[in-house]
C-alpha cells in the first residue's frame, strides 16, 4: 500500500497517530480546526492540510479521530462532496452504533469505503504506540492497512462486520469504568487506613489485585494530579453515555457500569472537567471524610 495517509483530527489521539506515523517514515497530512493542533503536527514533520477537502484529495486512506458525533458525520459529509471516489475512510472515535452507520451509508453513497476502528487505550498509551486496534468492516481494506495501524498500535483486531468493533470497544470501556472506580476505592481505603498512597500503588501493581487501569490511574490518585488528562472526564461522560445506552437498548443488566457513571457525573459536579477521569478519586475522599495536606 502506499505509505500516504491523512489524519483528520489531530486532537490528543489523532495528534499521537499522526506523530507515531510520521516519526515511522509514513507521509501524513493532516487537518484540524485548532491552529495550536495544527502547528504542534507540523512540528513533528506533518503535512497540515488547510481542510478536510484538502486531505481527501491528498490521501486516498483518511482516519478521522473527532470529538463529537456531529463533528464525525459532518466530515463524513465533507469528505462525500470532496471531488474523489474511492476512498478508505477509518472512522476511529467512540460513537452510538447510529453514528456509525450514519458515516459508513454517507461515504458508501458517494462511492467510498468506511470502517469502524475505535481503539482500545489512553492518551498516554497512544503517545508510546500501546493501543489496540478494533478494526470492523471491509477485512481486505483492514488487512490492507494493517501496517498503518501498527503505526501506532501494538496490535489489530479484525472483528468481522462493520460495528463490531464499537461494539467490542463499549465492553473494553465497560470494564475500563469499573476498573477506575475500583482503584479509586482501593486508593481512598488505602489512605483512609494511614498507608502511603505511592507505596500502595507500587505494592498493589506488583500483585494480583492490579489492572492496567489501576497502573494507569493510580499514579494520578497518589499524586492527587489530575492534568495532564489521558482522558478528559468531560469526554469520558460521552463514552459512558453511550455504552449505558447500548446496555440499556439490549436489555442486559450493568449494575457496577450504572454505579460507575453515578460516580463519574458526581466528579463532574464538583468542578473535575478538564482533568482525567481518574479524579472519581477526589469524590470517594470526600465521601470518605478524607482531607490530604
Amino acid at each position: 500500500m502506499s505509505k500516504r495517509i491523512g489524519i483528520i483530527g489531530l486532537g490528543i489521539m489523532g495528534g499521537a497517530f499522526a506523530r507515531s506515523l510520521a516519526a515511522g517514515g509514513w507521509s501524513v497530512i493532516g487537518y484540524d480546526t485548532e491552529p495550536r493542533r495544527n502547528a504542534e503536527a507540523k512540528a513533528a514533520g506533518v503535512e497540515i492540510a488547510h481542510s478536510v477537502e484538502a486531505v481527501a484529495e491528498a490521501a486516498a486512506d483518511i482516519i478521522t479521530s473527532l470529538p463529537t458525533p456531529r463533528a464525525v458525520l459532518d466530515t463524513a459529509e465533507v469528505i462525500a462532496r470532496a471531488n474523489v471516489q474511492g476512498l478508505t475512510v477509518v472512522e476511529a472515535s467512540t460513537l452510538a452504533l447510529r453514528d456509525k452507520m450514519a458515516f459508513k451509508d454517507i461515504l458508501e453513497k458517494a462511492g467510498n469505503t468506511a470502517l469502524d476502528c475505535p481503539m482500545s487505550g489512553t492518551g498516554a498509551q497512544a503517545a508510546v504506540k500501546d493501543l489496540v486496534v478494533y478494526a470492523s468492516g471491509d477485512s481486505a481494506a483492514i488487512r490492507r492497512l494493517e501496517p498503518a495501524f501498527l503505526g501506532f498500535a501494538r496490535k489489530v483486531f479484525d472483528l468481522g462486520a462493520y460495528g463490531n468493533g464499537s461494539k467490542m470497544k463499549f465492553v473494553a470501556n465497560h470494564l475500563v469504568a469499573i476498573h477506575n472506580v475500583a482503584a479509586a476505592e482501593a486508593m481512598v481505603l488505602a489512605m483512609r487506613a494511614g498507608l502511603d498512597p505511592q507505596q500502595t500503588v507500587e505494592v498493589v501493581a506488583s500483585g494480583a489485585g492490579t489492572s492496567r487501569v489501576f497502573e494507569l490511574r493510580a499514579p494520578m490518585m497518589a499524586a492527587n494530579t489530575y492534568l495532564p488528562a489521558t482522558m478528559r472526564s468531560t469526554t469520558w461522560k460521552k463514552d459512558l453515555t453511550v455504552i449505558g445506552e447500548f446496555a440499556s437498548d439490549l436489555g442486559c443488566p450493568a449494575p457496577l457500569f450504572g454505579l460507575a457513571t453515578t460516580l463519574h457525573e458526581a466528579t463532574l459536579a464538583m468542578g473535575f472537567r478538564e482533568e482525567d477521569s481518574a479524579a472519581v478519586c477526589a469524590t470517594l475522599e470526600r465521601m470518605a471524610g478524607l482531607e490530604r495536606k
